[in-house]
């Protein structure tokens, strides 16, 4: 899909990259709301969970979503986030996170939101984000309604 923002960019996005804990869900549930804009959000773009799973509840959660689930499986989270954004081509691609192991693949991908929900962000990813949401729900709806997403970005 297509964002023309005003002296800022042209976005063609095709795929958006959820980090799971303390982005999607808090202590490991999706709340219902976040699952009603999810499965919306699922209608248009091709969605990624990437997560260490720290709760074991992230496929059960998201069973009923067309999305792509990633487990990590790695000794080194951060790079094996930044490297899933890289094979899907960064420049077409939105990363969403909150935590450290967050921080470089919203530093590599084109458009990059950190959620400073009710588990916090991390300065580092704060700092590598091009827009920053209190919650997820907030996050998920600049996508539904891409006039609040110009709104944010436009200069």
């Amino acid at each position: 899909m297509l964002f023309k923002i005003p002296n800022y960019a042209n976005l063609e996005i095709a795929h958006i990259v959820f980090d799971y804990n303390g982005t999607l869900a808090v202590n490991g549930v999706v709340s219902s709301d976040t699952k009603d804009l999810l499965q919306k959000l699922c209608e248009q773009f091709k969605v990624y969970v990437i997560t260490a799973d720290t709760f074991g509840s992230v496929k059960q959660e998201l069973a009923e979503f067309n999305l792509e689930v990633i487990v990590l499986n790695s000794n080194n989270h951060t790079q094996e986030k930044a490297d899933f954004v890289q094979s899907l081509g960064a420049k077409n691609t939105v990363a969403l996170g909150n935590g450290n192991n967050d921080a470089k693949m919203l530093e590599i991908a084109e458009l990059s939101i950190t959620i400073a929900g009710r588990e916090g962000c991390a300065t580092k990813t704060l700092l590598a984000s091009d827009i920053v949401c209190h919650n997820i729900d907030d996050a998920i709806e600049l996508f539904l309604n891409p006039n609040r997403l110009i709104a944010t970005l436009r200069s």
